[in-house]
């Protein structure tokens, strides 16, 4: 008979997370996980069997979070410009409230490790894919119903916002000034005129 686990797997998972998050995949070693997690090692090799699983299990985590925050902007009902300024917004509002300027997790890992991990790359493109498919939609009922141009076709605008998504993901680790970031997004959504 399978014993119990004396430990919240959600709480762990969002423990190992942060941890991720603030030292980066190669800098977290075994040890700081047990001691940051509260669990032994080996309720943690039981569990997810090693340090990659783990991580990858945090990386998808992550990516459900957010898979849910962007459907709860896209099926608000606003105009194409207003959602993909709210996804804009929301990518970058999370980013500049932070005083530690970790950046946006996903995109940490797919910067460190992901050009070395098959699963990590895969995971990343899966959300990237997830992304680009929910903005190209957006953008192609704006421009169905004369909101967004059709000066470019819709997939090309979609990589171009997530494009500027994933930048201002990436620079959010160096500055959070909120008029930096505003000044890319109102450039983006003029993109679409």
């Amino acid at each position: 008979m399978a014993r119990s686990k004396d430990f919240d797997e959600n709480e762990v998972l969002c423990k190992a997370m942060q941890l991720f998050w603030q030292k980066g995949y190669n800098a977290t070693s075994m040890q700081d996980l047990v001691d940051t997690l509260g669990i032994s090692r080996s309720s943690l090799y039981d569990t997810y069997t090693d340090k990659h699983t783990l991580f990858l299990k945090t990386l998808e985590s992550y990516q459900l979070s957010g898979a849910a925050k962007i459907q709860n902007i896209i099926t608000s009902g606003k105009s194409a410009r207003e959602t993909i300024r709210n996804l804009l917004e929301l990518a970058t509002n999370d980013l500049t409230d932070e005083s530690q300027q970790r950046g946006c997790f996903m995109v940490n890992a797919e910067i460190e490790v992901a050009s070395t991990d098959k699963e990590v790359n895969e995971v990343i493109c899966r959300n990237d894919q997830q992304m680009e498919e929910a903005i190209y939609q957006v953008i192609k009922t704006g421009q169905e119903n004369g909101e967004v141009s059709s000066k470019h076709d819709a997939i090309s605008l979609s990589r171009f916002v997530l494009n500027a998504l994933k930048g201002m993901r990436v620079t959010a680790k160096s500055t959070t000034n909120k008029d930096f970031f505003d000044n890319i997004i109102n450039l983006t959504i003029a993109a679409l005129d």
